[in-house]
């Protein structure tokens, strides 16, 4: 009988003691440390009722500096006269993205002038789908050179590429307008005409710079 009542206290000594111990495994609530005005956080460490946080997320907080020598460790803040970071000036000299899309604006112009000039030569007309074809690309192309300019001599460059492109549009205007008005057209039409000969000297002095990766403005493009 003893021995049954010693086994009963114990187990309600247990039953009795396992809220406590349920108690103390629950997980304490997260809590973090922010500095106002800054970004970022940094979680907070309870230890015996006092609150932590790590040494290095303090530095990344405060935008300090960790120096460690010995046993000791400095915490360096910068200065509050400190200047703010600025941008960095972009690059001089023509961008590889941009050399890429404009060699591909500049090539595509080029099918489109040989295109038309060999068919007045050639009194063969160009369908009119591929002249539409080519002018929906060239307008394309040269808006993803202008995506890619991110350089002062990218900016520059750019209003050459536009000006190519403008002046092939106007020179395929001219061939569908002569279409229009005869079926045949002289195969001398565009012998010495001074718009074509600029399309093709724009497109050279474009290529010219992109072994150099450095702008040179171009009167031809003009």
């Amino acid at each position: 009988m003893k021995k049954v009542i010693t086994v009963l206290a114990i187990l309600l000594t247990v039953l009795l003691m396992l809220p406590a111990i349920g108690d103390a495994q629950l997980p304490q609530k997260s809590t973090t440390f922010a500095i106002a005005g800054g970004t970022g956080e940094a979680p907070i460490l309870q230890v015996n009722g006092k609150s932590y946080i790590e040494i290095e997320s303090l530095a990344r907080l405060t935008q300090g500096t960790l120096s460690f020598k010995g046993n000791r460790t400095t915490l360096a803040l910068p200065s509050a006269n400190s200047a703010p970071a600025t941008a960095p000036h972009p690059k001089a000299r023509l961008s590889t993205a941009f050399i890429q899309a404009g060699i591909e604006e500049m090539s595509l112009i080029g099918e489109w002038r040989i295109a038309i000039v060999n068919a007045v030569q050639n009194n063969n007309p160009v369908p009119e789908d591929f002249i539409s074809a080519h002018h929906r690309q060239a307008e394309k192309n040269l808006s993803l050179a202008s995506a890619a300019a991110s350089t002062d001599d990218d900016h520059s460059a750019f209003p050459l590429l536009t000006a190519e492109y403008n002046n092939m549009q106007k020179l395929s205007e001219s061939y569908l307008a002569l279409r229009k008005q005869s079926a045949f057209i002289s195969p001398d039409t565009f012998n010495n005409d001074a718009l074509e000969q600029q399309i093709l000297d724009c497109s050279r002095a474009f290529t010219s710079m992109t072994g150099t990766h450095e702008f040179q403005d171009q009167s031809a493009c003009h």
